[in-house]
């Protein structure tokens, strides 16, 4: 009996120290974010902008897979805040998840919170920002996941990460234009330039001398880190005479595949290696528009940065030419996509496949079919015609299975769950819509451009095993819309155009090796089909990147139930979450 207690105390002690050294191979890295008013000068003008420690765009962050972030964030500015970290999986910490009303409360102005997560389970390109008004415009900043300590990419190491946000400004108080735009019931004012690591580029007035350059030396390979950190556009980037190799894309490894031009909506992430194998010169790295709703006006404009090899005999900052000893260089400049190039959209995102054999659900338990697209409210009798400035005298509006998403004001949605506060939400959203109609087609009944409004959830077990089709629509005008799922990644297993036929689209599923994502496109006029395992309890949303769509309801939330034991259930709120008014 003493052989046998010893033995186990024994093996306790090893499992105790196994621990102890796992936990102390975890490293936490310890960040002050400060939410301040800083001047900011773009196109001639100085604007009052938001921003994270003074810096437009913020701070870089960068760990390894399997550390932990704990980031204070201090509010000094005069909005409420909150900050998302984008595409990271918050596996039972969804109280750091970051969206306004959904996890928390904002952080009010003269307080703080602590954003407490780690990272597990996966590598590439992440980002963060703010999930409060338009503050995103100014508020963001990247997030890379290295390999753990002595481990390597699947891909030719490269000599240097090169992180590319690419954004939008207004040449006003981005706040203000979202008001307005609720205010008058239309559409809010495009963006006056879109930007590469917040630089407009040489295109663009007053801002040639800051166009951001990537040095390169001959025969050298970079990873370029793309993220679409804009507000409301997808855009097409390329390099001017150079290949770009695709190897990853929302912290998850592909095939790699090779391409003269990428494409990314708001909230996705690519990374492409690029190697110095052109003559020394500057050559261009271009951003523009994908524009694919027809008749929307947008911003027609090109933004830029320089690729520029250290031996190139020319190099001035900026600008569009450079000299050295009488030699003047003129910048290549790339040719990019046609604005409304589906085609070039549907060739690229069909590319990807996961670099190894994947996990998708066979299974379903939950099988989803959810519209996604716009609408339009009748003006309410009390409100004066500038108040209902949509087409013909009404308001945009948009919904997903015709419920347009509005968030409580009082609670959020993961406290009110938590608590069992009542009256805060529902959990009656439809697993598909209310009516079956031509969701494609030309003739859509009017009687369908008014969603209902509420707050609904759509519960999940533990475990469930979820297939969503997500079905575009031709209300107002079909688009292709950007839909994140927060908390999650999932399989994007297949997309198409026109209406989803389950008889014959369901032999176009790859179950193989489909992508791991945290964002999908779903096509202009088309439908997308994702799957994913609900191992992660909590109240996730689920909405369109574009946050013109976001203002107007184009969201719902997952209500995520608690499985067996502490690893299958959502950690306890920490003690300095701010509080509800």
């Amino acid at each position: 009996m003493e052989i046998v207690k010893s033995l186990i105390f024994i093996s306790l002690a090893v499992v105790l120290l196994f621990a102890s050294i796992a936990e102390a191979n975890i490293k936490a890295h310890h960040h002050e974010f400060i939410i301040q008013a800083t001047k900011v000068k773009r196109l001639c003008e100085t604007h009052n902008s938001i921003t994270v420690n003074g810096m437009f765009p913020g701070p870089m962050l960068v760990v390894n897979n399997g550390d932990t972030l704990v980031v204070k964030v201090i509010n000094r500015a005069r909005y409420n805040i909150t900050i998302h970290w984008h595409g990271v999986r918050q596996m039972r910490t969804g109280w750091a998840d970051g969206p306004e009303f959904v996890t928390q409360c904002p952080i009010r102005p003269g307080s703080s919170y602590t954003y407490r997560f780690t990272i597990q389970g996966q590598e590439g390109t992440l980002w963060w920002h703010a999930h409060s008004s338009w503050l995103r415009a100014t508020v963001y900043g990247s997030l890379l996941v290295l390999p753990p300590a002595g481990s390597s990419y699947p891909f030719t190491n490269p000599h240097r990460n090169v992180p590319l946000l690419l954004g939008e400004w207004w040449d006003a108080n981005p706040v203000d234009v979202l008001r307005e735009s609720i205010r008058t019931g239309g559409a809010p004012n495009n963006s006056d330039a879109y930007t590469i690591n917040g630089q407009p580029g040489d295109l663009y007035k007053c801002s040639s001398q800051d166009t951001t350059i990537v040095p390169i030396n001959v025969g050298e390979t970079i990873l370029l880190r793309v993220i679409n950190s804009a507000l409301n556009q997808p855009l097409f980037f390329t390099v001017a005479n150079h290949k770009l190799t695709v190897v990853g894309a929302d912290a998850s490894y592909l095939k790699p595949f090779t391409t003269n031009v990428i494409v990314l909506g708001p909230g996705q992430t690519t990374d492409v290696l690029i190697t110095g194998d052109q003559p020394p010169n500057r050559y261009y790295m271009a951003a523009r528009a994908y524009q694919s709703a027809q008749n929307a006006p947008f911003g027609n404009t090109t933004t830029t940065a320089i690729l520029q090899y250290k031996s190139a005999p020319c190099c001035g900052v900026g600008g569009g030419s450079g000299t050295k000893k009488g030699i003047s260089v003129k910048l290549i400049m790339p040719i990019l996509p046609a604005y409304n190039d589906t085609n070039t959209v549907t060739r690229f995102s069909q590319s990807f496949r996961s670099l190894r054999r994947a996990e998708v659900p066979t299974e379903i338990d939950e099988n989803l079919f959810v519209t996604v697209g716009l609408g339009l409210n009748n003006c309410p009798k009390n409100f004066r015609s500038r108040r209902c400035q949509g087409p013909n005298g009404t308001r945009f509006t948009a919904s997903m299975n015709n419920i347009s998403f509005a968030l409580p004001s009082n609670y959020s949605l993961l406290q009110a769950h938590h608590h069992g506060i009542p009256g805060v939400f529902t959990t009656d959203f439809p697993a598909k819509p209310p009516v079956k109609f031509d969701y494609t087609g030309n003739n859509i009944s009017r009687s369908l451009y008014q969603p209902d409004r509420g707050t609904k959830l759509y519960k999940l077990k533990y475990g469930s095993r979820v297939q969503i089709v997500l079905q575009d629509t031709g209300i107002v005008t079909p688009e292709n819309h950007p839909i994140h799922l927060h908390g999650y990644d999932f399989y994007i297993i297949a997309e198409g155009f026109g209406n989803f036929n389950p008889k014959k689209d369901t032999a176009k599923f790859n179950l193989e090796d489909p992508p791991l994502r945290n964002t999908v496109g779903v096509p202009v006029n088309g439908w997308a089909v994702i799957r994913f395992v609900a191992d992660n309890p909590g109240v996730w949303i689920m909405h369109c990147h574009l946050d013109a769509h976001i203002s107007w309801g184009l969201a719902m939330a997952f209500l995520v139930e608690n499985g067996n034991g502490v690893l299958q259930t959502m950690e306890q709120p920490p003690a300095d979450l701010p509080v509800c008014y």
